[in-house]
């Protein structure tokens, strides 16, 4: 199922999806500066995945350089007004997908799973049990590379 084109774009979503492909750049070109002004200054976090894998946290903290693991996206969507979702993989072992929540133009929330399935699914609709599947609003894209099983979650927006 391709949901990832689901909802329409707006002037809001078009600048958090902006201000997502900022970020990643700011780290790749390890631009510190440019990170701490993209970022609330409580940013709150969330993890799931394998003890070790927080990648992207450590990063954004400083606690490691970027280049110790670079999050290449292999995909960039808008959810909403509120929600940009990245996602891609490195190697045949890491598979992750990065949920940004962005408020007043600055990232707020970080929720990151490594190596998880990820359905992302709209709750504040009327839910009717035929037309359940309607209201996903994204899901991980499984690679072909990707044989092994991994856990799958449901985030309810």
């Amino acid at each position: 199922m391709a949901t990832n084109d689901l909802k329409p774009t707006s002037p809001e979503s078009d600048k958090n999806k902006a201000t997502i492909k900022a970020l990643y750049a700011a780290l790749a070109l390890g631009e510190s500066n440019k990170v701490a002004e993209l970022l609330a200054s409580d940013l709150e976090w969330w993890f799931h995945g394998p003890p070790g894998c927080q990648h992207m946290m450590r990063a954004l903290t400083g606690k490691s350089d970027y280049s110790a693991f670079p999050f290449h996206p292999r995909s960039i969507t808008a959810i909403g007004t509120d929600y940009v979702i990245a996602e891609g993989w490195e190697g045949a072992q890491a598979y992750w997908v990065h949920v940004w929540t962005l408020k007043n133009g600055l990232i707020a929330q970080f929720k990151e799973y490594f190596n998880t399935w990820l359905t992302v699914r709209d709750v504040s609709s009327p839910r009717r049990e035929a037309a359940r599947a309607s209201y996903t609003l994204w899901q991980s894209q499984p690679r072909d590379h990707f044989e092994q099983s991994l856990p799958g979650l449901l985030l309810a927006i």
